[in-house]
């Protein structure tokens, strides 16, 4: 493990979080912090140039180790799934595809059913998002640069598209990653009010309330926040307590620290923290970011260095102070999640095609690999029940 040689730490005053907030972010963290999951759900890229997996892995925890239950074959590319809350049915985004896809979970083995797929009006859907209601699911269209909602129905299975906006700006300096628009992820926020938008090819970070009565997207108020140029913002986490937000972007490797507002989904900038060591001069990129359920830590992803960065956060202002780096044992961590219990880290090394897990130390924040290594081809993204 690599370690920090030139600490910055910005001191700069925050005002404390409202009592509204903390209330329903405690609440948040309580649900996220659960027991260790019994079943996991891997996709894969499948399709020719992406990737060389199988499809949709689901996989029991028999004893102290992960066992390949089922695979999923018949649809291309399920690159991103997130599971209900209810725990009954899971969705699906597909790579290059143009529809997203509902599964039935039995509640007994965890396999699946396919149940159907609705077409998402876009291209590229990378990230699927839930609201609080459990009544619709979000979806980031990466290649069209759209966010769509679609209604779920009460079986579990998706409606048509209910509605859709597409993001708006000018494309950042990079020739080939920036042309146009490209929504990376839209996660809710911890209170559930708005949906959280980074968009890698217009450097901006875009907010939305769903209007769960009619099934529509409002702009916030404000409606986006810029980044550094050329930085591509790409996912975000949430502070589980404390009014913060943190953007990973993909290009310059750095992680952006917001104060966020959770009344008007407003985002000040107040921290740009590199994610590499001072001594690594390759190239990387960065994919995945995830807040410790403490909200003591914070960790990023990076391609190239292939490591998980560390971060220390104060209680006080939310900024980051690096703790190191781990190695993933492979290559691209394009994802890594904390499972429920948030006591281990399972990274997704796609160019490898290996899911490792490690453990977390929750007083120190530091990682260290439990031996345990899953052969699982071009992984992409994980879920857990």
């Amino acid at each position: 493990m690599n370690h920090d040689l030139g600490r910055r730490e910005f001191l700069v005053g925050l005002t404390g979080a409202a009592a509204a907030l903390a209330h329903r972010s405690a609440r948040a963290q309580t649900a996220r912090a659960g027991t260790a999951p019994t079943f996991m759900y891997v996709g894969s890229f499948t399709g020719q140039g992406r990737g060389h997996g199988e499809g949709l892995s689901v996989f029991k925890r028999e004893g102290n180790r992960w066992s390949l239950i089922q695979v999923l074959k018949e649809l291309a590319d399920p690159s991103f799934v997130i599971v209900d809350r209810q725990r009954q049915h899971l969705y699906s985004a597909h790579g290059d595809g143009t529809e997203a896809t509902s599964y039935r979970v039995d509640a007994a083995t965890g396999k699946l059913t396919i149940l159907n797929r609705q077409p998402t009006r876009g291209r590229n859907g990378v990230h699927l998002a839930i609201d609080a209601t459990g009544r619709f699911l979000a979806v980031a269209n990466y290649a069209t640069g759209s966010l769509v909602v679609l209604p779920i129905n009460d079986d579990g299975s998706l409606a048509p598209v209910c509605d859709l906006t597409e993001m708006k700006g000018t494309p950042g300096p990079h020739r080939t990653q920036q042309e146009s628009s490209h929504p990376h992820h839209c996660p809710f926020d911890r209170s559930g009010r708005f949906i959280v938008v980074p968009d890698k090819g217009l450097d901006k970070v875009f907010v939305y309330r769903l209007d769960t009565s009619k099934g529509k997207l409002v702009p916030g108020n404000p409606a986006e926040v810029v980044s550094r140029s050329g930085a591509a913002p790409r996912h975000v986490d949430f502070h589980p307590t404390g009014p913060y937000a943190y953007v990973i972007d993909e290009l310059d490797s750095t992680i952006a620290v917001y104060q966020f507002d959770p009344e008007k989904g407003a985002f000040k900038p107040v921290q740009v923290h590199t994610t590499l060591p001072s001594s690594y001069t390759g190239n990387n990129t960065c994919a995945e970011i995830a807040v410790a359920p403490s909200g003591r830590f914070v960790y990023g992803s990076n391609r190239g260095h292939d490591s998980i960065a560390i971060f220390s956060v104060d209680g006080n202002t939310g900024l980051l102070t690096s703790i190191g780096w781990e190695p993933t044992q492979g290559q691209t961590p394009r994802y890594f999640g904390l499972d429920p219990s948030g006591d281990h880290l399972y990274a997704a090394n796609q160019n490898s095609d290996t899911v490792v897990i490690f453990r977390v130390d929750t007083a120190s924040g530091r990682l260290t690999p439990t031996g345990e290594v899953i052969k699982v081809a071009s992984p992409s993204t994980i879920a857990f029940r």
